[in-house]
């Protein structure tokens, strides 16, 4: 029965657009995943995010965050673009093109907590995207889904990584669907992302946030550095290089969701109109995005930044 519930469960992740989806036994983290996190946030590597210090003991057993939860369901939604911007215009991330993602994965979570009841109607969930203390990358690689890089991605085989993550903690026993001796972080000899990483913030124990041009430009509050201002390029919100120079992104298949196109009026903003964005037209433009996160004030520090 459990065997096909599960094939039931993929099955209708796949009607919802997911990319890939897995199970993994709710229990607590490897001692060698709990050593890197704390080798991680001991180094200060997480900067000002000083919530990665806190409910250490949440981030480490998913049935502390979840009381009765037995398994984890894993899901991946392809967010890479069909029309990525212009190199020679300002850069976002390619995750911030279309809608917040937080809330699309979720709202397809419960809708996939939905179809499950209608399997096994006692069953509670709670849905979960970059959202609570949960290692979603480790769950994913103990999900079967694939493996982390060491740009700290999680990377599909045969897809890559430019996908969401999202998790499903339900009461209902399933099954592991990766060996317990697989391995999390599995990216061989490569050092591409490394060498590729324009202010050197990739290190082999994580990546060091102080550093890190997606953390200086939506987390970090304050000014931006000088010295790493001058390596921005034309980023202003994010940056993919360790993902664009991966080779398992090489294949990447652009994303059938509509929701994360970059909608035209943004895509067509010249460098001269996003540096006179006013507070009225930034909300417009981005209330509904994941740029939203780095505020008014951050997103015109970070075009300042480039500019100086």
């Amino acid at each position: 029965m459990s065997q096909e519930i599960e094939y039931s469960i993929r099955s209708e992740a796949r009607r919802l657009g997911f990319a890939a989806c897995g199970f993994a036994k709710a229990e607590p983290v490897s001692g060698e995943m709990a050593r890197v996190l704390d080798r991680w946030t001991d180094s200060r590597y997480h900067a000002g995010m000083q919530y990665m210090e806190r409910n250490r003991h949440l981030r480490l057993d998913p049935t502390l965050l979840v009381p009765g939860c037995q398994t984890l369901i894993v899901v991946a939604l392809n967010y890479y673009p069909k029309k990525p911007l212009p190199p020679e215009g300002y850069q976002i991330a390619y995750y911030a093109y279309g809608k917040d993602y937080h809330r699309v994965v979720k709202d397809r979570l419960h809708q996939l907590l939905a179809y499950i009841r209608t399997l096994a109607p006692e069953v509670e969930g709670r849905a979960f995207c970059d959202t609570a203390p949960l290692l979603e990358r480790y769950w994913a690689v103990r999900a079967g889904i694939g493996f982390i890089g060491l740009n700290r991605t999680l990377i599909i085989p045969g897809q890559g990584s430019y996908c969401f993550l999202g998790v499903l903690a339900v009461n209902l026993p399933l099954g592991d669907q990766a060996p317990s001796n697989s391995p999390i972080f599995a990216c061989g000899q490569c050092k591409r992302c490394l060498m590729a990483c324009p202010t050197g913030a990739l290190t082999r124990d994580g990546i060091d946030c102080r550093r890190c041009l997606s953390y200086l430009t939506i987390e970090h509050q304050g000014p931006i550095p000088e010295e790493i201002g001058k390596k921005m390029g034309r980023r202003i919100y994010g940056c993919d290089t360790c993902q664009r120079v991966c080779p398992h992104n090489r294949n990447a298949q652009s994303t059938e969701e509509t929701t994360f196109a970059m909608p035209p009026e943004v895509a067509a903003l010249t460098p001269e109109e996003w540096q006179a964005l006013t507070p009225e037209r930034y909300k417009a433009l981005f209330g509904d995005s994941a740029i939203e996160r780095a505020g008014y004030e951050g997103l015109m520090r970070n075009i300042a930044a480039h500019r100086s």
